[in-house]
């Protein structure tokens, strides 16, 4: 079966049997996963001198279904796979970072064709659970991303002084390291130094707090050779990015602001030395005004890109 993705001018269906196919490929040939992967045609390759552009959509998988002011935002399956078909249909979106099941769902639709794939490594730390900060590795493995033909990893690393669990998910975090750069594979890692305040997880993004997290998280593994930082945009970010050498995305969160504000933010970090690009979801995929189209170009827009992309 062919799959046709939707036009990045679409509106979102609502036609309720718009993705029974993937049921039925599911029930009936759960092999075409693999054979979708294996036959997908790769990004043409990393370059300097051009920022990537990633599409987030790994948080469900966590049990983050919030946006904004509406707690499941992110639970129809439906939409999200809609939205995400606009996003990757605007030719200046390289890629997507997502966990196995939405991962499966967009090769068996056939929209990651000449993207960046990265998979969602840990998601065990559920949002609310008791021990959320013993983030278990649940979600890709490194030999299932080689499998995959994927470009890396990413990992939540949430360090919290306060917590014994911490120390768990450092090593595992470190092992995943390990694990990727034998396979000649991206690990993008995602660092905060986080706090528990009335049975609830904040990130603290105070500019020395990040920069804290990131002294951390860089020295985590026996190499950093392969190592990516995935970022939050705040406050004085030159000496944020002078924290490390490594490649670094941006990530986008649930933001407090407004879009314009957001995009000005973003646009001052990308202009810094290091940044690689953008990593962001629910920012773009469910924009306040709806327009997921709108919202995707307008981010695009403010990459920066010095060195063309070669023809396959």
């Amino acid at each position: 079966m062919t799959l046709t993705p939707l036009a990045s001018n679409n509106a979102v269906d609502d036609d309720p049997r718009r993705y029974e196919h993937l049921s039925t490929i599911r029930l009936e040939d759960p092999e075409a996963v693999a054979r979708a992967a294996k036959s997908r045609r790769r990004h043409p390759g990393l370059k300097s001198g051009r920022q990537n552009f990633i599409v987030a959509a790994d948080h469900p998988a966590r049990g983050a279904l919030a946006v904004g002011s509406d707690p499941v935002a992110m639970a129809d399956r439906r939409q999200l796979l809609d939205r995400l078909q606009i996003a990757l249909a605007n030719p200046a979106v390289d890629g997507v970072l997502a966990s196995p099941d939405i991962m499966d769902d967009l090769l068996l639709l056939g929209a990651l064709d000449g993207k960046l794939v990265f998979g969602s490594m840990n998601r065990g730390g559920l949002s609310g659970l008791v021990n959320e900060f013993d983030d278990r590795f649940t979600g890709h493995t490194a030999a299932a991303l080689e499998a995959l033909g994927a470009d890396g990893g990413k990992m939540l690393t949430r360090i919290c002084l306060g917590d014994p669990d911490t120390v768990a998910t450092l090593e595992a975090t470190a092992k995943a390291i390990d694990s990727l750069a034998e396979r000649k594979l991206i690990a993008m890692v995602e660092p905060f130094l986080s706090v528990r305040e009335n049975g609830r997880v904040r990130n603290d993004l105070s500019t020395n707090a990040v920069i804290k997290s990131i002294a951390i998280a860089e020295g985590l593994g026996s190499t950093s050779a392969y190592t990516w930082m995935k970022l939050p945009v705040v406050a004085e970010m030159e000496r944020v990015m002078a924290a490390t050498t490594m490649p670094t995305v941006l990530l986008g969160g649930d933001p407090d602001g407004t879009q314009d504000e957001v995009f000005a933010s973003w646009q001052a970090a990308l202009a810094l030395p290091g940044v690689q690009g953008l990593t962001v979801g629910r920012t773009l995929l469910y924009p306040a005004d709806g327009d997921v189209a709108g919202a995707v170009a307008s981010a695009a827009s403010l990459l920066h890109h010095t060195t063309e992309i070669p023809e396959n």
